[in-house]
């Protein structure tokens, strides 16, 4: 195989490679999406469920505070996952075929992002997601807490 070839070779995995992680990094914002109008709909739910009892005197609110509790760690570990995926599998692949092309620019970015993010402390993206999956973690859970305290109230009444 002549060099010009091989490099075309390389040039058409890396682009192919550079396109997956775009269209993986959209499907992680679609998914994020998707667990955030989640969050907020069952959030929705405890509150204007309030005082509606469902089963052997146990609320919705309880329920929907359990299900949100759950949905938020889902949440988390589905941002983890997405978060190692493009940080390690898509990254290093990358930077792996870049190393074989007379220019690398996904090196040359990450670089540079990596430099600036020395000088500054800030939240990214992701950082704000999960802080704002606690605290819907811990509103679901007061609510839990708030709809529990009054059924073991109520067993030893």
């Amino acid at each position: 195989m002549y060099e010009s070839e091989k490099l075309n070779l390389i040039m058409q995995q890396y682009k192919l490679y550079t396109e997956q992680k775009d269209a993986f990094i959209k499907r992680s914002f679609s998914v994020n999406r998707f667990y955030m109008i989640l969050v907020i709909v069952l959030l929705l739910l405890v509150n204007l469920t309030k005082n509606v009892a469902f089963v052997y005197s146990i609320s919705l609110p309880f329920i929907f505070s359990i299900v949100g509790i759950g949905v938020c760690i889902l949440w988390w570990m589905n941002m983890d996952s997405y978060n190692l995926l493009i940080k390690i599998k898509f990254a290093k692949v990358i930077e792996e075929i870049e190393k074989q092309l007379p220019v690398q620019p996904y090196t040359m970015e990450h670089s540079a992002i990596d430099e600036y993010r020395e000088n500054k402390k800030e939240f990214l993206f992701s950082d704000m997601q999960k802080v704002f999956a606690t605290i819907m973690f811990i509103a679901f859970f007061v609510s839990f807490i708030d709809e529990l305290i009054p059924l073991i109230i109520k067993q030893f009444i």
